[in-house]
């Protein structure tokens, strides 16, 4: 080990990144042997399966669609419901979410009168070393009631008030590493490098608070992505002494194939999962990855892909009757909007869109939706507060016929030469942001995340690479698209000031989304590449 203390319980564990004051409480030699044993354990499965996702996109991009497996039919015929829920998840009518590494935003989710918190290691959190550990810190400190600080700029104090929202962790995907921890010289799977440090050092003191180890699961593609997640949290709680089934997930579907599997998911994970989420930004991105060479499926303007059509409907009313068959939440998606001060009317019509889409949520039976700023906590109780319980799961939706074909319609629209400067705006912005450390960014009055970047990315990639005409009539070219995105950032750079744009990372950023825009083969995720600049800044 380096920069750190070996011993021999942590023999062939390098901790590359730099040990400093207070790590040693998150990096013990206990906790390390605990998560190097789950990547030892289960490690290879983990890229076995992701060797399947590019063996599987390869059918894709030769004109094979998705579709419902048929060996799996009598999971999705079969009668079977999930383990009970646990009474502190039975109301979620309202779930906030936001990065873990800022201790102030835990601090106001937590007291932000939502029903639950998603606190996050994932999209909303860019993987600096410092924003793990930093979460991983935070979140020790809440359960030991020590996350309370005075902020030395303004004086003022934050702490945790008397009934916080439930805690609900979510760990990255099964598709990214921690750079900064190698096992047997590998380096180790980041999703169970931030489950197993929170599981080992927090899980039994959730049951003083009443509560458990809970946690949201992104980015999965199949069930038996789910079933390795079931096998480690059955070995983690084993492990430590912990009954099995203690652990409580939600899994977001958030990808095109795990739309097909949402019966076989929860039947995988059915003693520890609690519910499925509308991960409705990186379905959009999901959508276009995966049927991105398929000229029936080129999609408009990111804009006119809403939720209350094609496919995007489709998904959500399905979701929701599969879950309510099983005995699970059905989850809504995120309001992306946050207020918009200094100007009332534009305040109230973001406000506006939000409960629109909260009503249609609910109308169509979810359990509770997402938020992405305190102040839109109560916005989503004016909507989910009249439900006549904590929840829906009694309303069954068997008049909701979803197949494949549903699930697959494009949605209609114009393709804009807006819309491809949007896409440079908003994915060039993000990644400069991500590049600086900064996961959750607020962008032209919307809270962004990686989703946001990944759908700039791919639209224009997928315009590029099928020659989309605009409703113009001009045809997206490389040499259109350069045009726009340099005319985009000579703007931005004006409006930012020099000073803000040479201290940034945006050359580095405009490089990057660029390559990725024009690549001959689109890219599974721009966090990859970009988690490879972010780690070479730290050396």
């Amino acid at each position: 080990m380096s920069q750190s203390t070996a011993t021999a319980s942590t023999s062939g564990i390098n901790v590359r990144g730099k040990m400093k004051p207070g790590y040693d409480r998150v990096l013990t030699a206990e906790a390390l042997a605990f998560v190097a044993d789950l990547e030892r354990r289960f490690g290879a499965r983990r890229r076995e399966l992701l060797a399947a996702r590019d063996e599987r996109q390869k059918r894709f991009d030769a004109g094979e669609l998705p579709d419902f497996l048929p060996e799996t039919k009598s999971i999705r015929e079969g009668d079977w419901k999930v383990a009970p829920i646990p009474q502190d998840l039975l109301d979620r009518r309202t779930e906030i979410t936001g990065p873990v590494d800022n201790r102030k935003m835990v601090i106001n989710a937590l007291n932000s009168g939502a029903q639950s918190y998603m606190t996050d290691f994932e999209d909303a959190a860019a993987p600096t070393w410092d924003n793990m550990i930093g979460g991983q810190i935070n979140l020790m400190d809440y359960w030991d009631g020590k996350i309370g600080f005075t902020e030395e700029a303004s004086g003022k104090s934050y702490n945790v008030k008397e009934k916080p929202a439930v805690l609900i962790v979510r760990p990255r995907g099964w598709h990214l590493e921690e750079a900064h921890v190698e096992i047997d010289g590998q380096p180790m799977s980041g999703g169970l490098f931030d489950f197993g440090l929170y599981f080992f050092h927090n899980a039994k003191k959730t049951k003083a608070h009443n509560t458990g180890p809970y946690f949201y699961l992104p980015k999965m593609e199949s069930h038996k992505e789910a079933r390795l997640w079931n096998d480690v949290f059955v070995h983690a709680q084993k492990t430590l002494g912990i009954p099995n089934g203690t652990v409580k997930v939600t899994v977001l579907i958030e990808t095109l194939p795990a739309a097909f599997e949402m019966h076989e998911i929860l039947h995988e994970l059915k003693d520890h999962i609690v519910g499925l989420n509308c991960g409705r930004w990186d379905y959009i991105f999901s959508y276009i990855k995966r049927l991105g060479k398929n000229p029936n499926y080129l999609l408009p303007d990111r804009a006119q892909v809403v939720m209350g059509k094609n496919f995007l409907n489709a998904y959500s009313l399905l979701l929701v009757k599969t879950c309510h068959e099983r005995g699970a939440f059905a989850m809504g998606g995120m309001a992306a909007q946050i207020p918009v001060k200094g100007d009332e009317a534009a305040n109230e019509a973001a406000f506006a869109k939000v409960r629109a889409d909260k009503e249609r949520e609910a109308n169509n039976g979810h359990d509770g939706t997402w938020v992405a700023h305190p102040d839109l906590v109560a916005v989503a109780m004016e909507v989910f507060g009249k439900l006549t319980g904590p929840n829906q799961l009694a309303r069954q939706r068997q008049d909701v016929h979803v197949g494949q074909k549903e699930l697959l319609e494009p949605h209609q629209g114009e393709r804009t030469e807006e819309g491809m400067r949007e896409c440079c705006r908003v994915g060039v912005q993000y990644i400069e942001a991500w590049l600086g450390g900064r996961g959750a960014v607020p962008l032209y009055n919307l809270m962004e995340d990686a989703a946001t970047a990944e759908i700039s990315r791919t639209q224009i990639w997928q315009w590029l690479y099928h020659g989309a005409t605009l409703s113009d009539g001009r045809k997206v070219t490389p040499e259109l698209f350069h045009e726009v995105l340099a005319d985009e950032m000579t703007k931005l750079r004006a409006t930012l000031g020099e000073t803000r744009w040479t201290s940034g990372h945006f050359e580095e950023a405009i490089r990057l989304f660029d390559e990725m825009a024009t690549a001959e083969t689109c890219e599974e995720f721009l966090t990859l590449p970009a988690y490879k600049l972010l780690v070479s800044h730290e050396a």
